[in-house]
């Protein structure tokens, strides 16, 4: 049966791709965007079907979201402020966001009875080092004056309130946090690491690695996060529930650069930036390693990656190639 879905920040990387998704097997989707990070292009190829319909406006909007979640049958919160270096150099605009935007959503799916599920993140961790991370392992997190914390605690308010809402007054909600999704269309900008690699490696510029690049990742394709993210919205078992969404392929920063490098054939050498120097904003602090586990996604869905870090470098190489020769004929 059709379903119309509203998906907060559905122009932004994962939000569009999930509008393609839903709108590939028939059902309705309303996008809610403000394009502050999002970008109209990147639901071009949606943006002529009837089932589709987009609206410029934020998650702020009391009066707008009101009318929009009630012209829907499930929302999926998707709209945040994120990347590193949005939040560290925006922290007032990012908690604002993350905070009051998703109280109001989820205020408006309260009073319309409608089915919730809500992005967080693998920051929720903080700096416990006790990998790989499952769903109950506890949030170790530094002083809120360090702006990455206050976008931790942000995003912990947020999944506060949606299992509140479940818990008090029977609001269907799920919570999915997302570990290091990238694929195509992420912007490089905000701190996205492999796409701003890729760019330095196609132009033949350094690969600036934040720290001493010992720092480890995993890398999910954005498709499989659809998958995921589809796979929940479908099951009623997900209800009330939280699961990490994400790949367990663990690589350092600085052995990512030498692989990007690599596969690129580019002439580019890692460069190694200190903290100080790329966030000047006092008091930053990284993780040194980030694994999730996901075994209670596995086994309530059925979901595992498909794809592999060297198919996501691929496909980032192979679009940034074609940005630059698309920019290379484009007319002065």
């Amino acid at each position: 049966m059709q379903k119309k879905f509203l998906v907060t920040g559905g122009a932004g990387f994962i939000g569009s791709h999930l509008t393609d998704a839903l709108l590939a097997r028939g059902d309705q989707v309303v996008v809610l965007d403000n394009l502050s990070t999002g970008r109209l292009g990147n639901l071009d190829s949606v943006s002529h079907n009837p089932d589709f319909r987009f609206v410029q406006g934020s998650v702020l909007d009391e009066l707008a979201v009101d009318e929009l979640v009630h012209q829907c049958d499930v929302v999926v919160h998707l709209a945040a402020a994120v990347g590193v270096r949005l939040i560290v150099e925006n922290p007032l605009r990012s908690f604002t966001t993350n905070i009051r935007g998703s109280e109001i959503v989820i205020e408006a799916a309260f009073r319309h009875r409608r089915q919730f599920l809500v992005t967080s993140t693998s920051e929720i961790y903080g700096k416990n080092p006790a990998v790989p991370l499952n769903e109950d392992a506890d949030q170790v997190i530094g002083p809120p004056s360090i702006a990455r914390w206050a976008y931790s605690t942000a995003k912990a308010v947020d999944e506060i309130l949606a299992f509140a809402y479940h818990r008090e007054r029977g609001l269907p909600t799920t919570v999915v946090r997302l570990f290091n999704t990238t694929g195509p269309r992420q912007s490089p900008g905000y701190g996205m690491v492999i796409p701003r690699f890729v760019r330095q490696a196609v132009a033949g510029e350094p690969l600036t690695v934040y720290g001493d690049g010992r720092q480890t990742r995993c890398f999910c394709h954005v498709a499989d996060v659809v998958d995921g993210l589809v796979r929940l919205l479908d099951d009623p078992r997900a209800n009330g529930e939280v699961f990490n969404l994400g790949a367990q392929e663990e690589i350092s920063i600085l052995d990512l650069a030498a692989r990007i490098i690599a596969k690129s054939g580019s002439s580019s050498e890692p460069e190694l930036i200190s903290y100080k120097e790329a966030f000047p904003t006092e008091g930053f602090e990284d993780m040194l390693r980030r694994v999730p586990d996901a075994t209670k996604m596995r086994n309530l869905t059925g979901w595992t990656p498909t794809k592999t870090l060297d198919d996501i470098l691929d496909e980032t190489i192979a679009e940034a190639r074609l940005e630059l020769e698309a920019a290379a004929v484009l007319p002065e």
